[in-house]
């Protein structure tokens, strides 16, 4: 229990102890709300930030809709146990799919935060390029280090975890599964 809400494991009877990448196998959330309250509010939000969650993406769409502020997500020196706790397994706070495939590819990508693009070229009627986009980097999210770990434990969850069902044979696959409800 969490400040009177129970957070409870898909699993009945959860899973016993396990560690990061058993949990992250598993997706067990009240193996995340303990990595969540351990990691604590202020550090938990620092991340949030680095992965881009708080600001619009930057992507080559028309009208990309900013980040609503404290319904978004909490503040980090608002972010209280209850919040902090359904947060660490993806609950309580609002994404767009752009900002979700970022911070997704800021792992695949060693830990770099690009800015996303749709187009990488345009041409004109004789063929010469009038346009083309360059990859731009908005920060280092995360280590080269800390995105080979994390790959490699998404790979886990594809491979025997809660993700099976989008492993495909020949091809390394990483993901991680997730569902949402409003707390």
């Amino acid at each position: 229990k969490v400040a009177g809400n129970t957070i409870r494991c898909h699993r009945a009877g959860g899973h016993g102890t396990q560690n990061l990448e058993t949990g992250l196998v598993n997706s067990c959330n009240p193996f995340f709300v303990t990595i969540g309250q351990t990691t604590g509010s202020k550090e938990f939000y620092k991340y949030f930030e680095a992965f881009g969650f708080s600001e619009k993406s930057g992507i080559d769409l028309p009208a990309e809709a900013a980040p609503v502020p404290n319904v978004t997500f909490y503040t980090g020196d608002r972010l209280g146990i209850a919040e902090l706790s359904s947060c660490s397994f993806g609950q309580t706070f609002q994404v767009s799919a752009i900002q979700m495939i970022t911070a997704v590819s800021a792992i695949a990508n060693g830990g770099h935060l690009m800015t996303p693009y749709l187009v990488k070229s345009m041409l004109d009627n004789e063929g010469n390029i009038i346009y083309n986009a360059a990859p731009s980097e908005k920060r280092q999210a995360i280590s080269k280090s800390t995105s080979d770990t994390v790959i490699s434990m998404m790979e886990q969850v594809v491979e025997r975890g809660t993700g099976k069902n989008a492993y495909i044979a020949g091809y390394r696959v990483a993901g991680k599964t997730g569902t949402s409800e409003k707390l």
